[in-house]
């Protein structure tokens, strides 16, 4: 079940988020089982208060026990349909804030635990997703976060050279980030990242790790 607090209405065209919330849907499919055993890992045992920025369609929610009091704060309201049904589907409680992950709706030091995937690739500024996300922690919560990475190589020259095509299929989403060096240049005192690789065209290269308060 799912119930929705509305916030600020974006200001991209309608059919932009619509396609992307059906077209990111159908590449989970092929996605997730790629990266089932590293969210497992990551998700699995957390219990109480979770914070999702950018949840999506709600692939992580069948990670979460169903003893978890989930909140998600997302920019495409097109995704809701989407993560309703899987809400349901896992039998998972949830509440879904419309906001962006830029702009947290928390008081300082009010969330144990903030989850995110995919989602520093795809906001216009990072850096400050991971103030907010540093802002809202508890000292002593964590930020657990799966993110597809810049790779080397010939992998880096495609990134680079499907870089514009992809931004604009992908709803913005920015192919080459570094995203380790960007989490290891935030204010988290502690940060444990593991460099691993999937067999997933353009976006081979991820991050998987745990960022906690200091």
């Amino acid at each position: 079940m799912v119930s929705v607090t509305q916030g600020s209405a974006s200001s991209r065209p309608a059919w932009v988020p619509r396609f992307f919330a059906w077209g990111i849907e159908q590449v989970m499919k092929v996605y997730e089982p790629q990266v089932a055993e590293h969210k497992r890992s990551l998700f699995g045992d957390l219990y109480g208060e979770v914070l999702e920025i950018g949840p999506g369609t709600g692939p992580n929610l069948k990670y979460l026990r169903t003893d978890v009091r989930w909140t998600g704060v997302e920019s495409n309201p097109h995704m809701r349909g989407y993560l309703e049904r899987e809400a349901d589907r896992v039998g998972l409680q949830v509440d879904l804030i419309d906001g962006d992950a830029m702009h947290l709706p928390y008081a300082d030091n009010s969330v144990q635990t903030v989850i995110g995937s995919l989602v520093l690739c795809s906001v216009p500024c990072p850096q400050t997703v991971l103030k907010e996300v540093y802002r809202v922690l508890k000292p002593g919560g964590e930020y657990r976060f799966i993110e597809h990475v810049a790779g080397t190589g010939l992998i880096g020259l495609s990134q680079k050279l499907i870089k514009p095509l992809w931004c604009c299929c992908a709803d913005g989403c920015t192919i080459n980030r570094r995203s380790w060096e960007t989490l290891e240049q935030s204010e988290f005192g502690k940060l444990k990242i593991q460099h691993f690789r999937i067999n997933f065209p353009f976006v081979t290269p991820h991050i998987s790790g745990i960022a906690t308060k200091a």
